[in-house]
């Protein structure tokens, strides 16, 4: 049977049509978790896995995006997040995926909505979990963990002087409320034919279960606390059996810099967005609705930090997790790169550096698949800051033998990137002793310029190429001095600084934890 032009063109629309429902209908998500390295289970390794959902079982959780709150500053977070989230829940909408509004405490003023009628009047489910009534604080995979912030005090970063005007201001809100919130925020929007509003744990699993909902997703406030905690959270929804994920930039925590561990507020999030990818569930980014960029707060001006570490002899795997804390974590976005321990020549997780300002080498003789090799290349290329400690200066170098097939090395890294000339080393029985050079350099601001001793072995590195500046020296007895410290500004217009130093001992050592500060910064042109 022959079709007329006319019905071939109807066939083909029908056939396109359905194909874009089939899309519309599917969530392709990228899924970001942390695994541990080895059975010790304190290095994690930064992965991602694509999984595809069905929108029709998928839920958008809106946590207490309040229109107001007792802390002005987390308010001020609430108001720029909230216009760049109502995107990613009309996104959502359109795309089939079903919205649960959840503003805490709020019901009474939804009382006569659609969408609150809709979730009281939800056929109860069969399957209640015993306790998705109550608040879940831990749940057995934080066990393996240390809860990284301390937020005793209720987290609330306003000054002083400015949460006195603040709490005065909500006065007439808290004469008959011990809260100021009465709603969700208004710049949320809820579609009365089809969304769904509610606080209660037990509505919550009814209308998951009603609709078959398999997947859930967390937006909203504050994730240290409720995002985690209440009977909607990511904890009960983990332990209950869902496939939940943290919309991870369409969130904030509640947490005050002058608590543990004293970084800024938004590195407080990031270290509780790590706490939950190692311990409860992975994390998404709203990117993966409406596109563009992740959003950031205006106020989180932070550089970010990209560290490598694969090396097993100085232990810099301990020490620069702690300096990305302190003192790091005040200034820095820091994402920790770890090599594998299994297969030297694997550094997962190292894709993460395309989008850092900054990198720190720490490696010892490794080769890189092909692909991951151009990925560090092309970091360099791009004129980007480098900081090298220890064996960085022989990272992709190996002693004799050639790169396993696939995999390549760069045996230049020392000289094109830091203007270096590593040839081996002294004896590790011999003592160095460590000069800061008298030279006026921001590297050098406010490092104690007493003689100290070196945590290992002097490092063979001159001559150094032009353009370099030796800011310390190294010497053990009966040899000439020998470069330890200095910074190049290299063929690219990159600036990288280099110090063979880095031994845990190093670490301990007030001078040399000064200098490395000042050097990352310097090579990021700041003070």
């Amino acid at each position: 049977m022959r079709l007329s032009r006319f019905n071939l063109l109807t066939l083909i629309l029908l056939v396109l049509a359905t194909a874009q429902t089939t899309q519309a209908d599917e969530l392709a998500l990228t899924l970001r978790y942390q695994k541990p390295v080895n059975e010790e289970g304190r290095l994690f390794h930064t992965l991602t896995r694509d999984e595809v959902w069905k929108a029709e079982e998928t839920v958008l959780i809106v946590c207490d995006v309040w229109d107001s709150h007792t802390c002005k500053n987390a308010v001020m977070r609430v108001n720029e997040m909230v216009p760049h989230l109502n995107k990613v829940v009309t996104e959502a909408r359109n795309r089939g995926v079903t919205i649960l509004h959840a503003p805490s405490g709020c019901m009474d003023f939804y009382q006569d909505h659609p969408a609150r009628q809709r979730a009281i009047n939800t056929p109860k489910s069969k399957n209640l979990p015993a306790e998705i009534t109550q608040w879940c604080y831990k749940i057995p995979a934080e066990e393996k963990g240390v809860y990284p912030i301390d937020q005793s005090d209720g987290g609330c970063d306003d000054t002083p002087e400015e949460h006195k005007v603040w709490q005065a201001s909500l006065a007439p809100l808290l004469k008959d409320s011990k809260w100021p919130w009465r709603r969700e925020h208004k710049a949320i929007s809820i579609d009365p034919k089809k969304d769904y509003i509610s606080d209660q744990g037990d509505e919550v699993w009814n209308i998951l279960e009603n609709k078959g909902i398999k997947n859930v997703i967390l937006t909203g406030v504050h994730t240290n606390m409720c995002v985690l905690g209440r009977p909607f959270g990511l904890r009960r929804m983990v332990e209950n059996g869902k496939n939940a994920v943290l919309m991870r930039d369409q969130t904030d925590t509640m947490y005050n810099p002058r608590s543990e561990p004293y970084v800024s507020h938004f590195t407080g999030t990031d270290l509780i967005v790590s706490h939950i990818e190692r311990h409860v569930c992975p994390t998404i980014t709203s990117t993966q609705f409406i596109g563009g960029k992740e959003f950031r707060f205006s106020k989180d001006q932070r550089p970010h930090l990209a560290i490598i570490m694969a090396e097993d002899e100085y232990r810099t795997n301990e020490t620069l997790p702690k300096f990305s804390i302190d003192p790091l974590g005040k200034h820095f976005r820091v994402t920790l790169i770890n090599g594998n321990s299994k297969e030297r020549n694997d550094i997962p997780g190292i894709e993460a550096i395309q989008n850092a300002d900054a990198l720190i080498v720490s490696i010892r003789r490794r080769v890189l698949p092909t692909a991951d090799m151009k990925i560090v290349k092309d970091f360099v290329a791009a004129g980007k800051p480098v900081i090298g400690i220890r064996t960085a200066s022989h990272a992709f170098s190996l002693r004799k033998e050639e790169p396993p097939a696939g995999f390549g090395d760069w045996k230049e890294f020392d000289a094109q990137v830091f203007g270096g000339n590593y040839h081996n080393h002294y004896g590790n029985k011999l003592v160095s002793m460590v000069q800061v050079m008298d030279v006026d350099h921001p590297v050098l601001k406010d490092v104690p310029r007493e003689e100290f001793k070196q945590g290992w072995s002097l490092y063979r590195t001159s001559p150094l190429k032009e353009g370099t500046t030796t800011l310390m020296t190294g010497t053990v007895e009966g040899q000439e001095p020998e470069p330890v410290t200095w910074t190049f500004t290299r063929a690219d217009g990159g600036r990288s600084f280099y110090t063979s130093l880095g031994h845990i001992d190093d670490f301990e050592n007030p001078a040399f934890r000064k200098m490395l500060l000042n050097g990352i910064h310097w090579t990021l042109n700041k003070k």
